[in-house]
């Protein structure tokens, strides 16, 4: 399913019309004129004004505005959390106009599915490809185990897509379809994480970014959130997974940027509530859940973390979760198929070796000499020896990276 959505906005350019001009101006004061045939040689101040390249991060943000982004975001947890529902209040869109909901006897003989929703985002002149990765099924059977295969079996083949199209011959246009985050919903109204999401978390944490998220958090009051989300930090701790972790935040960043760092660390696990409902509250128009007893605004950071979880997973960490998927998930991967390769080389010459002597030996027919091989077949031959010594040196520093960590 692919959808093409335009938000209302215009194109700004004025770094770029800055640049050019700060550009021109400032190379207007190199232009070398000539004196009876010698070249004219320019103050030793104007030549350090300016070089040209602080124009770099602009030359990289019009690449990278003209390439346009990818995301790829997987929602787990059982039925009836509100997935499908923050989903479309995160992005301001529907992906679910189609979708059929099961009874409970249908539920009950679902497997789980992995379903994958594509839209095409435009904001103020930046593309960005979302896709959006379901798990319908998850959680809902009367047996639960190992129900998240279907899942991990997903994540494994977009690595291992993504590392056959990086091995391959063209590698101009590659398809980045790896997970780079998973939000897993636990439910409000247990007593903290229930046994099967302590299986999932921990089948997942190597492989993918995991977000952790209290859903439906209208159902408690606020004691109760803060106490639920001390006992899910116990319990994520005591069982060792590995959820994602905010990056520190460097010296020179501005007091607000620090602050909302902070915060944002000690929301984790966010408490949410979505909503595709714009209701009126005091005059003003906005998303929220009307109850008999008042409003409970989407948007408001005092009935919720909708708008810390925004931030963080577009407006500020959503290239860190790339980089990780790419930097730490994926290289694991490649590391493990690597030595795979590697110890399947080993076996097979191995394997080789011992049938070219045990023919030698029973055999009665003479071994003929094997014609010599020309020159093309040679440098082929050379060329894969050194590609294989080379993923070998990469393996052996990849393991000693890992011993260190």
């Amino acid at each position: 399913m692919s959808t093409s959505i335009r938000y209302k906005s215009k194109l700004l350019k004025t770094d770029e019309k800055e640049t050019t001009a700060l550009y021109d101006g400032l190379r207007s004061g190199y232009t070398v004129g000539s004196h009876e045939g010698r070249p004219q040689t320019l103050p030793m101040d104007q030549e350090k004004q300016y070089v040209g390249f602080a124009t770099l991060p602009n030359q990289v943000h019009r690449k990278s505005v003209k390439k346009g982004f990818d995301f790829t975001l997987m929602v787990a947890g059982e039925s009836g959390l509100g997935k499908s529902t923050l989903v479309n209040s995160l992005f301001l869109t529907d992906l679910y106009k189609d979708r059929k909901l099961l009874n409970a006897e249908e539920r009950i003989s679902q497997t789980v599915e992995i379903l994958k929703h594509t839209v095409d985002i435009e904001e103020k002149g930046v593309k960005l490809k979302l896709t959006i990765v379901d798990t319908p099924g998850f959680g809902d059977a009367v047996n639960n185990n190992e129900s998240w295969k279907p899942i991990t079996d997903y994540i494994d083949q977009q690595f291992e897509q993504y590392f056959r199209d990086e091995s391959g011959l063209n590698r101009k246009n590659i398809q980045d379809n790896r997970v780079h985050c998973c939000l897993y919903f636990i439910s409000p109204f247990g007593h903290g994480l229930r046994p099967v999401d302590v299986a999932v978390m921990k089948a997942l944490h190597e492989k993918v970014n995991i977000v952790p998220l209290i859903a439906k958090a209208d159902c408690l009051i606020p004691s109760e959130i803060r106490k639920l989300k001390d006992r899910i930090r116990e319990e994520i701790e005591k069982f060792g997974i590995k959820v994602y972790q905010f990056p520190e935040c460097d010296s020179d960043e501005d007091d607000d940027f620090k602050q909302q760092d902070r915060e944002l660390k000690e929301s984790a696990p966010f408490a949410v509530i979505g909503s595709n409902t714009v209701v009126e509250a005091k005059g003003q128009r906005v998303r929220g859940r009307l109850y008999p007893w008042g409003i409970v605004e989407v948007e408001n950071q005092a009935h919720c973390d909708f708008v810390k979880l925004r931030n963080m997973l577009i407006r500020t960490h959503m290239h860190d979760l790339k980089d990780v998927t790419c930097d730490v998930h994926y290289e694991n991967y490649r590391a493990q198929c690597i030595q795979q390769m590697t110890r399947n080389d080993e076996r097979h010459n191995t394997a080789s070796s011992k049938l070219t002597q045990d023919n030698r030996i029973e055999s009665p027919i003479p071994i003929l000499s094997l014609p010599t091989p020309d020159a093309e077949t040679e440098k082929l031959i050379k060329m894969k020896d050194e590609e294989l010594r080379r993923m070998q040196e990469m393996l052996q520093k990849m393991q000693q990276q890992i011993q260190e960590q």
